[in-house]
Order: C-alpha cells, then sequence, then structure tokens
C-alpha cells in the first residue's frame, strides 16, 4: 500500500539539525487511520483503499455510516476518505494504519487540504491590482478594477465578459495541494508528521498527506 493518511494540521514549529540548521516545519497529527473499505478489481473495476480518521458520536451521524463502520470492526468516524491504487490493497478491512508508514524511507510528501478563506474581497486584495490613481479628480473610486469591457481584453466576443476574468469575488477555501514537500521527522510515539514548509489550511483542518509523486 502506498504512504497515504489522513491526518490534522495541528501548526506550526522548528527543528534544529546537529549543525545549527533552524528549519521551520508544520506538525501534522496523521492518523491513526482504519481502514473501512477496501475496494478490489474484480469486484468494482478498481484497486483503493478507503481510510476513516477521527472518531465521532454516534448521535452525530447517521445510521448508515454508524453500519458501514461497524463492518470494520469499528466506531463511526468524522472523515472517510478512499485512495486509488495502482496494484491490489495489501491491508484488509478493519487494518489500523498509523505514520510507520512514513518511517521506511518516504523523503518527500504531497500535502492536499482547504486553504484559509478570506470572504468575498476586491480585485487589489484578491489578485494584487493597483487600484486606480489617487488623484486627478478619482473620487471614491480608488480600489476599484476599473474598466472590465474593453475592445482588448474582450477581442472576439464582443462586449462580452470573457470566462475567467479577474473580478471581485470569494478568495481562499480552495482544494489546494503543497507538491514534493519535505518529510523532516516521524513521530511514532505520538502519530506526527513534521514536514518542512507550510501546509494548506488553518489550524485543526483535515489534510491528506501521501508519498510524493513526482519526487522520492
Amino acid at each position: 500500500m502506498i504512504a497515504a493518511l489522513l491526518g490534522k494540521k495541528i501548526g506550526m514549529t522548528r527543528v534544529c539539525d546537529e549543525s545549527g540548521v533552524v528549519t521551520p516545519v508544520t506538525v501534522v497529527q496523521a492518523g491513526p487511520c482504519t481502514v473501512m473499505q477496501v475496494r478490489t478489481r474484480d469486484v468494482d473495476g478498481y484497486d483503493a483503499v478507503q481510510l476513516g480518521f477521527e472518531d465521532i458520536k454516534p448521535h452525530r451521524t447517521t445510521k448508515a455510516l454508524i453500519g458501514h463502520a461497524a463492518r470494520a470492526g469499528t466506531g463511526p468516524k468524522r472523515y472517510a476518505r478512499e485512495i486509488r491504487l495502482n496494484e491490489q490493497a495489501t491491508v484488509a478491512q478493519g487494518d489500523v494504519v498509523t505514520v510507520d508508514l512514513f518511517a521506511e524511507g518516504v523523503g518527500y510528501v504531497d500535502v492536499t487540504g482547504v486553504s484559509k478563506g478570506h470572504g468575498f474581497t476586491g480585485v487589489m486584495r484578491r489578485f494584487g491590482f493597483g487600484g486606480q490613481p489617487a488623484s486627478h479628480g478619482t473620487e471614491r473610486k480608488h480600489r476599484s478594477p476599473g474598466g472590465i469591457g474593453a475592445a482588448g481584453s474582450t477581442r472576439g466576443t464582443g462586449r462580452a465578459i470573457r470566462k475567467g476574468k479577474r473580478m471581485a469575488g470569494h478568495k481562499g477555501h480552495d482544494r489546494r495541494t503543497a507538491r514534493c514537500q519535505r518529510l523532516m521527522k516521524v513521530d511514532a510515539e505520538h502519530n506526527l508528521l513534521l514536514i518542512k514548509g507550510s501546509v494548506p489550511g488553518p489550524n485543526g483542518s483535515l489534510v491528506f498527506v501521501r508519498q510524493s509523486k513526482t519526487r522520492k
């Protein structure tokens, strides 16, 4: 099975190596995760493993999910995600996977999470626009985007606005993946991963950590 776990972002700290170099790291509580279901190519058409993370009280979920967890011999979980595999899984339903998966020479990981949401913002904050001139008759329009229907930017579409036009709107709260992040340390006793650099999302949010696809 590929090294992959569900976890929770705890926050940031720093580690110091033997030569005195200080490295900022993000602490992620990864697992333990229970194998809720194993999909096979013969039955489902593809190979995958469904992981469940973080126990939840039964009255906060549905009877269907309670029964789904009971088949794996565990209680209901707050999060459940499926991991596609290129070959048949080496784990069985009901097994518990921990950060020991990453202790076997996994040097780089990809971390997926939902970025921080900033609500509705203007173009200057959202895209870094320069705004309008501060003088020369500009009145109460200093932070506006300016003309959005100019002929040069909409050539071929008339006065219509092209799809993807940078305008004011909801900033953040998007699914993002930080690729090729170096895994600095694995704390098996406390189920912690120390990952160099930043990880998308606020503290306490769900993250998905897996072995890097592009860098080994």
